[in-house]
């Protein structure tokens, strides 16, 4: 039988039965997921120094650089121990930061798309070896000094390609990276100011704003591009600034032209084939950034005017940059993301475990340094395919001890991102995915993050080898 219900006392106070039905939603609550609950609980009581030491320096970060709001999440041994935001998503309406704030986080989205690359190549569908006009013949082929090159998938993901970044100036990159200018080229001529200028009309930039820094105008377009071929006609027919393989230029527009590989190679629209990996791995709040969608929790994004005033960012379209630096994430999806690729790395192929969503031998491919690059983020670094890579090393005997890890930073319009991944090594015969992954969100661009997550990444590594 049903037991009856009974009223409450007619002068109960409605204060009081509030406080009992709280309790009993509390109770209720803590019933299945209650062992669950404190298990979290005393996992979190352990790393509670590494949380407390690693919640002041964020503190000291956000102030030092003044931004409104920063999000932290750490990993350790595939278990979230710590999320956290401190300041707010929105200053105007006073929302604060969560681990829920969706916001840019640049080009740790090139970390996402060379996810995408190994998996085609792991599938036999994309050859790294490959010309890109194998899978994009919109993509003209190129010349240096009179000479054909060749442009592979494989140069593109370790910017070694050649194709320019945002700035415009062939001949300022060429200074600027130390390159001896040469003459001008057959594609240097007056076709190439023609184009320049149509560029110029089709691209609103925010250069007239004065809030703006000195970024080129390249980093704040509004226009919206249909397709990622489309993207293509902001560079594809500009000079290379070197010979592909013989130096280093980090370059987003190469990451443009790589999604156009990827869509071509998987056989569907590169955001649509993007997406379905997002939910492969559990990313639900990973999506490309959009000004139409309503996407809940997103954060906004601030810089400084010239008066050192806090005001919005001006509005950007990150359509000609999806693969590159276009997409919007939290750092829980962060954090499934860092694990997923750990978990990859360290599988045991011949165990009985769950296989990995990339196969280990493809993640430490993607992980290995390439020669010729830079790390600019941490220069013990080398670029790898995708990520940055620091191997582990000690060259004295209580000096300083480089350990291995990778990592990704990004910076956009009002935005900054890390993601980094400190593996513990030596222990595949343990259930992976074993070691610290953090990473960290802030909705001013500018921002350092790598040393800052790095510490962070140290600290909770300490306090798990203590436990060991």
């Amino acid at each position: 039988m049903f037991s009856r219900i009974t009223r409450p006392a007619r002068g109960l106070p409605r204060v009081l039965l509030g406080l009992g039905l709280a309790v009993a939603a509390v109770r209720v609550a803590e019933g299945p997921g209650e062992e669950d609950g404190q298990k979290k609980r005393k996992i979190r009581e352990v790393y509670r120094t590494a949380i407390d030491r690693s919640r002041e320096l964020l503190r000291r970060v956000k102030d030092e650089v003044g931004s409104p709001g920063i999000v932290v999440a750490v990993s350790v041994d595939g278990q979230a121990v710590w999320s956290e935001g401190l300041g707010f998503a929105d200053v105007e309406n006073r929302i604060p930061c969560s681990p829920d704030s969706v916001m840019r986080v640049a080009s740790i989205s090139k970390s996402f798309t060379m996810t995408a690359v190994a998996k085609l190549w792991e599938e036999g569908r994309l050859d790294l070896e490959a010309p890109v006009q194998k899978y994009v013949p919109e993509f003209p082929e190129k010349e240096f000094e009179g000479e054909k090159v060749t442009i592979t998938t494989k140069l593109l993901v370790s910017h070694l390609s050649g194709i320019r970044h945002y700035e415009k100036d062939i001949q300022k990159i060429r200074k600027k990276i130390g390159k001896k200018s040469s003459e001008p080229h057959a594609e240097d001529t007056e076709s190439t100011k023609a184009r320049e200028q149509s560029k110029l009309k089709q691209m609103n930039t925010a250069k007239s704003q004065k809030n703006i820094s000195l970024e080129p105008e390249e980093f704040y377009i509004k226009d919206k591009f249909n397709s990622v071929i489309d993207a293509l006609e902001l560079f594809k027919n500009d000079p290379l600034v070197f010979k592909p393989g013989s130096q280093f230029l980090y370059s987003t527009h190469a990451w443009t032209l790589l999604s156009a590989v990827v869509e071509r190679a998987s056989g569907r629209r590169f955001l649509v084939y993007m997406q379905q990996m997002f939910k492969d791995l559990g990313m639900i709040s990973t999506v490309p950034e959009e000004h139409e969608p309503i996407i809940y929790n997103r954060a906004r994004f601030y810089t400084f005017s010239d008066k050192k005033r806090l005001i919005n960012c001006p509005y950007v379209n990150n359509s000609c940059k999806w693969a590159g630096g276009g997409f919007l994430s939290t750092v829980n999806d962060l954090l499934r993301f860092g694990n997923a690729l750990l978990y990859s790395y360290q599988a045991n192929e011949k165990s009985t475990m769950l296989p990995g969503y990339l196969k280990p031998d493809t993640v430490s491919m993607m992980w290995r340094p390439v020669p010729n690059t830079e790390m600019s983020w941490d220069r013990d670094g080398k670029y790898a395919m995708g990520w940055g890579t620091v191997e582990g090393k000690q060259d004295f005997g209580q000096c300083k001890c480089q350990k291995h890890y990778v990592s990704h930073t990004g910076g956009a319009v009002g935005a900054s991102s890390v993601l980094l991944i400190l593996p513990e090594e030596d222990n595949h015969t343990m259930i992976p995915p074993r070691g610290v992954v953090v990473t960290i969100i802030a909705n001013m661009q500018g921002t350092g993050l790598n040393s800052t997550a790095l510490k962070i990444a140290l600290e909770f590594e300490k306090v798990k080898s203590a436990q060991s």
